[in-house]
């Protein structure tokens, strides 16, 4: 598979991403915007959407049911590096399976998650599952 986008500085405060039928504006500026995310939040976002795009691939299989899914991530980046040291999150997921399917669920998004494992193998990487609601 090949994904590919483009991406193009508008101005000093800004930069617009074309992937697809879909435009994005990023926060490029060295003010920052409230508007606009920016790269670590685009890298966050990606590693968000792949979890919950892996519970929609992953819940048919299992069979594992659910009602909706969130998920909240936090990176940390020291001061004065050029580098993020580990992202935490917490994956909560409204369901009546029991513990230990809640717990196999995340499993499989931790073995087969594109994204997650892409930045697990640079970057310190953790979280919980939890039962939403």
């Amino acid at each position: 598979m090949t994904f590919k986008l483009d991406a193009k500085r508008i101005d000093g405060e800004g930069s617009v991403v074309h992937a697809k039928d879909v435009e994005l504006v990023i926060d490029t500026s060295m003010a920052g915007r409230v508007d606009a995310l920016n790269p670590v939040e685009l890298l966050l976002a990606a590693l968000a959407a792949c979890m919950l795009k892996g519970i929609e691939r992953i819940s048919p299989t299992l069979p594992f049911a659910y009602a909706g899914a969130e998920v909240s991530l936090t990176a940390h980046r020291p001061e004065q590096e050029a580098r993020i040291t580990d992202i935490t999150y917490v994956l909560r997921v409204a369901t009546d399976e029991p513990d230990a399917r809640l717990e196999l669920l995340h499993k499989n998004l931790q073995k087969f998650g594109t994204i997650y494992n892409t930045v697990k193998a640079g970057t310190a990487l953790s979280g919980v599952i939890e039962r939403l609601g």
